[in-house]
């Protein structure tokens, strides 16, 4: 008779009979393997279950025909059962050349034949679970449409924001990066609203822990939308974006967000030493479990035109491409990525997302840190304008571009399309 050993806590429930079809505890002897039961065993931190088929039935089994010896017997004399015929061989169409069949031991399409066996051998999986959900956020009460990036809206930090990550909790997409859209008067040259402890994305955060405790949030720790040149850091009169003094800055913002409730902290700058020296912080004030996500190599893209519309955040003279990397080199992005991981980064992303996979390959086969990738503005738009002028199906555009993601190496991916696509992935239709 047939038995199943395994470890249980002591607090596990006993195992009884009518709580499982068909099984009973074990006896030796007089000692029934219960804890409940058996002062001796009770306290220790565990106990072997021995749990056997039980001799006796439910109820009487239900006879359909011959009994087994009686089937047996009858196949061994010659009186097989009847079964389907062998299915014909489907025809080829008239004209089809008749040809002798190619000498392949391997022809790989068996292995593609039907949808169970591509299933069967899929080897990149997506799930909701993979995604984080950029979400912008402003003061006002009400959600405001981005031209630039349909179903898209600035939502209002009190409710819309709230509802947004009810709706994308539901489909089982739990993480999510905040970007806000500051207020003009707010905007000053060292950016010194981006560490109000009462600030919109703190309040935001703060608000959002208080309602889904277990909501991952992760923040953008950049001074872009607080300066009121559009830089992500400091200027000096000659235009030369200032480093350390924009570190230190960087610094104050990650613990007010982290002082606030944020999960991970992600420097988007691109500022040298940022990472250590945020780190060093956050380890200072006690915030040890807050994880940094670096954006480790951001590209000076043509692809983030949309965002910056989203939170008005256009550079007011110039460029980045002083401290984002060019998108024309490839090893440079090994130099960002090692030394993001000597300084404490817990996360590395990759910058736009899809034009970019041979990075995200290349620190993937690097580095031994989850890779994140960033599916942009201008992705997530270009895909948008293709499906509404039916030049592309849209959605299978947008499963199959996340999915070469997580192909090319991406552990999680920042998308707009994160509610969208995790409806789809769960069946809904909307």
């Amino acid at each position: 008779m047939a038995s199943s050993i395994f470890n249980a806590p002591c607090s596990a429930p006993s195992v009884k009979g009518k709580n499982y079809d068909g099984l009973k505890p074990a006896v030796h002897g007089n000692l029934r393997f219960n804890a409940a039961r058996n002062p001796s065993i009770e306290g220790c931190p565990k106990r072997v279950i021995i749990v056997r088929a039980s001799e006796k039935k439910d109820g009487p089994v239900k006879k359909l025909g011959l009994s087994d010896a009686e089937c047996e017997a009858a196949v061994a004399a010659g009186n097989v059962p009847e079964a389907p015929p062998v299915r014909p061989k489907p025809a080829a169409p008239a004209g089809t050349p008749v040809v002798p069949s190619l000498p392949l031991s391997r022809r790989p399409r068996r292995n593609r034949k039907s949808p169970a066996f591509r299933a069967s051998f899929q080897e990149t999986s997506i799930s909701p679970a993979n995604f984080v959900y950029p979400l912008f956020i402003h003061e006002g009460e009400e959600d405001t449409p981005i031209g630039a990036m349909p179903g898209c809206y600035r939502l209002g930090w009190r409710h819309g924001l709230v509802e947004e990550v009810a709706k994308a909790r539901d489909v089982g997409v739990n993480s999510i990066v905040l970007f806000p859209k500051v207020p003009d008067a707010l905007k000053t040259s060292t950016g010194d609203e981006a560490y109000n402890d009462n600030g919109l994305v703190p309040r935001a955060i703060r608000l959002l822990k208080d309602k889904y405790p277990d909501l991952v949030i992760y923040t953008d720790v950049a001074l872009d939308p607080y300066s009121s040149d559009g830089h992500d850091g400091i200027v000096r009169e000659d235009g030369v974006i200032m480093n350390d003094e924009t570190v230190f800055q960087l610094c104050k913002q990650a613990v007010s967000q982290a002082r606030a409730g944020a999960d991970v902290v992600s420097p988007s700058d691109m500022m040298d030493g940022r990472v250590g020296a945020i780190r060093e912080a956050l380890d200072g004030e006690g915030f040890q479990h807050v994880s940094i996500m670096s954006y480790t190599a951001k590209y000076a893209s043509s692809f983030y035109g949309p965002f910056r519309e989203a939170l008005d955040s256009n550079p007011r003279f110039g460029d980045k491409k002083t401290y984002q990397m060019n998108p024309a080199n490839y090893r440079e992005a090994l130099v960002e990525a090692y030394a993001d991981e000597s300084e404490g980064a817990d996360i590395l992303l990759v910058k736009p997302g899809l034009p970019y996979l041979d990075i995200i390959r290349l620190l993937r086969d690097k580095s031994p840190l989850p890779i994140a990738a960033y599916q942009v503005s201008g992705e997530y738009s270009m895909i948008k304008a293709g499906g509404a002028l039916k030049m592309i199906d849209e959605e299978r555009v947008m499963m199959e571009s996340l999915m070469c993601l997580r192909r090319a190496g991406a552990d999680v991916i920042l998308t707009y399309f994160a509610l969208q696509a995790a409806r789809c992935l769960c069946g809904e239709k909307r």
